[in-house]
């Protein structure tokens, strides 16, 4: 068996879902293997100052968010700072109904490439950062008695010792392109520099401002942006007065697509 002697739950996550899956496979790991766990959410800038060091009496569940198919890229060189040689590492993505295309592979070579030995992934489903309605909800209480399951397999696997590296995922490398939304006419939509705006109904509390992984918005005026948008949800889905939108033509032309074209019921994908 190997010396693990703690279990670690780490995570970006701007809507939470991330963190609520990734937290309940190492609560169940915990359980299972009668260890204690850490937690440890990268999801603000100030949190990623310093690289994130793992040792080999770590097992650690490191989830993300996909976007446009991949690792965020504003966060993917971060990961890349990972040190953790001989620790055992448990990549975990999260999309929102559409597809995680190379994510898991792309999280997966980026922790084995700062020495973590992968040895379990997943790709689970959580609501839409763009969307109230598409994967409303989830992760759901059957995506996380799927990520229960999950972890006690895990803990079954690391028990064995039959903990082959690197664990095979689904994905392509070379990854593939960041996904390109496109208009019924199949023009390109770029959203990079679309922004959300605010509403009369705004009251300054500095809550959006406070939970922004990107530190962009002024606290003092929070429709003045200082950094970039990733449209992560993150400001719109926690304002308590729901005064945080974007009017941006292609950006609700792709939300709307993403809703009516991906509206099934999308299920956990395990790599054991």
């Amino acid at each position: 068996m190997w010396p693990v002697k703690i279990i670690k739950a780490v995570w970006f996550s701007p809507t939470g879902t991330t963190q609520k899956t990734v937290t309940k496979i190492a609560a169940t790991l915990s359980k299972e293997l009668s260890l204690p766990i850490e937690t440890c959410g990268f999801t603000l800038p100030e949190k990623r100052t310093a690289p994130l060091v793992f040792s080999p009496e770590e097992l650690t569940v490191f989830g993300t968010p996909v976007y446009a198919g991949r690792v965020p890229n504003v966060i993917i060189k971060y990961i890349r700072t990972v040190s953790g040689p001989g620790a055992l590492a448990v990549p975990v993505v999260l999309y929102g109904n559409r597809n995680y295309d190379d994510a898991l592979i792309e999280l997966r070579d980026a922790l084995e490439g700062g020495g973590m030995h992968t040895i379990a992934a997943a790709a689970f489903i959580g609501e839409h950062s763009f969307s109230r309605s598409l994967a409303k909800g989830r992760p759901d209480k059957e995506d996380l008695a799927r990520a229960a399951c999950f972890a006690a397999s895990i803990a079954e696997k690391i028990r064995s010792g039959n903990t082959p590296n690197p664990i095979h995922v689904r994905g392509e490398n070379p990854y593939r392109p960041y996904y390109t939304p496109r208009l019924k006419d199949g023009t390109p939509i770029d959203i990079r520099k679309v922004t959300s705006k605010i509403t009369d109904a705004c009251t300054y509390c500095g809550i959006c401002a406070a939970l922004c992984p990107m530190g962009s918005l002024d606290a003092a005026d929070p429709e003045h942006y200082i950094n970039i948008c990733i449209k992560c949800g993150a400001c719109i889905k926690s304002c308590p007065r729901q005064a945080r939108y974007y009017d941006d033509a292609g950006y609700l032309f792709h939300k709307r697509d993403l809703e009516e074209v991906y509206s099934r019921r999308a299920e956990p994908e395990i790599f054991l």
